[in-house]
């Protein structure tokens, strides 16, 4: 058993780029019960079950909250544990509840088993931990790896609502819930033999980088110039400059890290204000038909794609200024909203606000490790998920509260665009903070 669990692919590439791929399958399941898909089949489930689509709404709004609850205790324990047997765990546990899914026959016990995969999955299986395994096989590169792990949730999204759409039309979606299970099942194997905690455990180094040559080598240490790295000394290996180990704790005191987490809030709050109203506005105030509305949502949705642009942006004028480049352009795009009055203005909205809005989320996470480093990464990055989660949660109603007060969405659009606003702001004050004075430990 311990020559199975040591086991390990030698790829002919650097091996931080297969931890990436696995994370993607780990990600194609925990998609399954995101909320963007769980709306896309609601109709499928409400015409077989005749429950209430609100309560299936709910479910994805409860599911991102208690991710909030959850991601600060995952992050936690995989700078203590490593992420390699958190991630075999969550597509265990949400295998458990995708398959009970199939077998529901009451809305609560649907909505129960919602929740509980959604808020299991976020984390461990889509951002906290998978994040923290980019941040620590990568340096150089961070930036990209972040990305990548960005686009993963949309793109395996999209292809989430397709394969059950198309299953629940020939076999039911409970038997679609059922194979989703099957396969979570099954790739934790690979999970568990891939994922690893930091390249120095497997004798390699972020980016795939070589120990700079030395002129002499302890006893017990490798020798100069073989590439070879220990998990014994991760602070400061070859090319990796020093980082101060942040901790939480002082994280939590500087002004740059709740500057950050406003940011956070106040954009993923406008994106989902403005993404779960952009085709009932479309309709109303643009003259334009459902489909076509569903049509530039689905263009925006797909344009996240451009997430690995802002990665590659971010290396070259870092993610502060490129959080501040989405904001602005968000705004802009939003504001364009009042001047959308036909099918190619509403599709012109869609390309620049697909291209800006979704990528704060990934660009926060890019500059939480630029500050404080990779240390304690988990830790730090996972009491930002209740800000995030919060957004979600408030922006899915706060549209339909707007509206019922206002009778239109006017006001909505002059919220969401003074939201994006004030986020640009704060993180044009939310400059680097300099480590504590005293480092001893």
């Amino acid at each position: 058993m311990d020559r199975i669990l040591k086991w390990r692919p030698r790829p002919p590439f650097y091996y931080g780029w297969l931890i990436l791929a696995a994370t993607g399958l780990g990600n194609f399941v925990a998609a399954s019960v995101a909320g963007v898909v769980l709306g896309g089949i609601q109709g499928l489930i409400v015409q077989d079950t005749r429950w209430s689509r609100t309560t299936i709404g709910f479910s994805a709004s409860v599911g991102v909250w208690m991710s909030g609850v959850v991601a600060p205790v995952a992050g936690r324990l995989a700078d203590r544990y490593g992420p390699r047997w958190l991630m075999p765990i969550g597509t265990i546990l949400l295998g458990l509840c995708l398959y009970a899914l199939g077998g529901v026959t009451t809305v609560w016990q649907f909505f129960v088993l919602a929740v509980l995969g959604r808020a299991i999955s976020q984390p461990l299986l889509i951002g906290i931990v998978p994040r923290t395994l980019a941040v620590n096989f990568f340096l150089e590169r961070r930036n990209l790896a972040l990305a990548f792990i960005g686009i993963f949730r949309p793109v395996n999204a999209a292809i989430n609502i397709q394969a059950i759409s198309i299953i629940a039309v020939n076999q039911g979606w409970r038997t679609a819930f059922r194979y989703l299970g099957i396969l979570s099942f099954i790739l934790t194997i690979p999970l568990a033999l891939v994922i690893r905690r930091r390249p120095e455990e497997i004798g390699l180094l972020p980016d795939g980088a070589r120990v700079r040559e030395e002129p002499s080598a302890l006893p017990g240490q490798p020798q100069p110039g073989t590439g070879v790295a220990t998990a014994a000394r991760p602070a400061n290996l070859g090319n990796e400059p020093q980082e101060h180990p942040w901790s939480a704790r002082e994280a939590l005191r500087t002004r740059a890290y709740w500057l950050v987490a406003t940011t956070a809030f106040l954009g993923t709050t406008a994106n989902t204000t403005i993404g779960f109203n952009i085709v009932p506005y479309l309709v109303e105030e643009a003259g334009i038909t459902t489909t076509q509305a569903a049509g530039v949502l689905s263009l925006g949705t797909v344009l996240s794609l451009g997430n690995l642009g802002w990665g590659y942006l971010a290396d070259r004028i870092t993610p502060r200024w490129c959080v501040l480049a989405a904001m602005v352009t968000s705004a802009a795009s939003v504001l364009f909203l009042f001047q959308v009055n036909s099918v190619l203005s509403a599709y012109i909205f869609g390309i620049v606000w697909g291209l800006s809005s979704g990528t704060s989320g990934v660009l926060i996470s890019m500059i939480v490790a630029q500050y404080f480093g990779r240390t304690n990464y988990g830790s730090i990055g996972g009491t930002l998920r209740p800000f995030e989660a919060g957004g979600l949660g408030l922006g899915q109603s706060l549209g339909a509260v707007i509206y019922d007060i206002a009778g239109s969405y006017s006001l909505l659009v002059w919220t969401a665009l003074c939201a994006h606003l004030l986020g640009g702001i704060f993180i044009i004050l939310a400059r680097a903070p300099a480590p504590p004075q005293d480092d001893s430990r």
